[in-house]
């Protein structure tokens, strides 16, 4: 008998909430932090790599996967698990946000939207019901709601429509969706930096009562004050025991104070795109490896760390890597990044359950704020 999707909340701290998402292929421990691979790869990384590092989901790109090597063709070749090796959950995205940010002509309307590659010009039409099929095809664990995404800054009537569109569009995806009993369909909570349309947008969604919730146009340049002012508005009217998913977060900072205001789940590119540009996140804070001072610094990134990328490699191996831009470097960085982020989770998920996550958090700001080790 297979596993029904279900959410298990274990314990609170706070708003803080520490719980595990039942798959049929695998359990996901909340707070998580799914590493993006967007195109199916984890970028710079094995996905056994990945795995071992903790993660216990990953994020696959509808709109990258259409275009190429299309949803069809995936689904002859036995599905995006089979595909790309990695048999545990996966999430993926609507291809919403990246029509909005890829595409250099789009149209909305009621019905979807219409876009241009941005690889070769083609024209597609990403409607609710196709963007759900696409995500069938690929053969998702849990499958996002098309909603329109609105870059802030934007006017209050700008954002109203798209929330709006979104909500509708929503109530079609859940059409399309069906009953899968194994699968999830998250609705995304719209409304910009506008309390009252985010919280009218959450409740909307509640009403659905879908499997999951995700917060969306977020984290696109607004300050860290207002992201966490628009999760205030919206987590509090969301099902208790449905997943909270913030998308596109974030930093650490973001992902610790944001699991502090009610959210489950993160995704970013954050650590691979750092790790490729030769930037480490530690427990010591950010760490630039192309910096001279670490020219001659035979001292790993961190000798405490489990990760070989983080304990085994010398800082000054690590900058001539980077510097003469050999592909090393950017894996061995991204694996460190990916290792940290999982073990930022596992601290989080340890620190609620033991009742002291305001304590967690502000322990591990104090070691950010304190930096890097001297250099020799």
């Amino acid at each position: 008998m297979t596993t029904p999707f279900s959410f298990e909340l274990l314990a609170t701290d706070g708003a803080a909430r520490r719980g595990v998402v039942h798959t049929a292929r695998g359990n996901i421990r909340t707070p998580a932090f799914m590493p993006v691979g967007t195109v199916g790869t984890v970028k710079a990384m094995y996905l056994d790599q990945v795995r071992d590092c903790g993660a216990d989901i990953i994020l696959g790109n509808t709109y990258h996967l259409m275009l190429r090597p299309g949803a069809e063709r995936v689904a002859r070749l036995g599905g995006l698990h089979e595909f790309i090796r990695w048999p545990y959950p996966i999430l993926t995205d609507s291809g919403g946000f990246q029509v909005m940010s890829l595409s250099a002509l789009r149209k909305m309307s009621e019905n979807g939207v219409t876009f241009q590659s941005h690889i070769d010009g083609q024209r597609y039409e990403m409607s609710p019901e196709r963007s759900i099929e696409i995500q069938g095809l690929l053969g998702s664990d849990i499958q996002m709601q098309l909603d329109e995404c609105v870059a802030l800054p934007a006017d209050q009537d700008t954002i109203t429509k798209a929330m709006e569109l979104s909500l509708r569009w929503a109530e079609r995806c859940k059409t399309a969706f069906g009953d899968q009993p194994e699968r999830a369909m998250f609705g995304i909570v719209q409304g910009g930096d506008n309390e009252t349309l985010r919280a009218a947008s959450a409740t909307a969604l509640a009403d659905l009562d879908l499997k999951g919730y995700a917060v969306g146009g977020l984290a696109v340049g607004e300050p860290q004050d207002v992201m966490l002012a628009m999760l205030d508005a919206t987590c509090p009217l969301l099902p208790a025991d449905k997943p909270r998913y913030l998308m596109g977060v974030g930093t650490p900072q973001d992902i610790i104070r944001s699991v502090a205001h009610g959210i489950d789940m993160f995704d970013c590119v954050m650590p691979t795109r750092s790790g490729r540009h030769g930037l480490a996140f530690t427990r010591r804070g950010r760490i630039n490896l192309k910096n001279a001072r670490h020219a001659e610094d035979h001292r790993p990134l961190d000798e405490e760390s489990s990760c070989p990328a983080a304990r085994d490699y010398s800082r000054a191996y690590l900058h001539h890597l980077m510097r003469a831009n050999e592909m090393l470097g950017a894996m061995l960085l991204s694996w460190n990044n990916i290792h940290y982020y999982q073990q930022l989770m596992q601290g989080i998920r340890d620190a609620i359950e033991a009742g002291r996550y305001a304590e967690f958090c502000a322990e591990t700001e104090a070691e950010w704020e304190r930096g890097d080790i001297a250099p020799l």
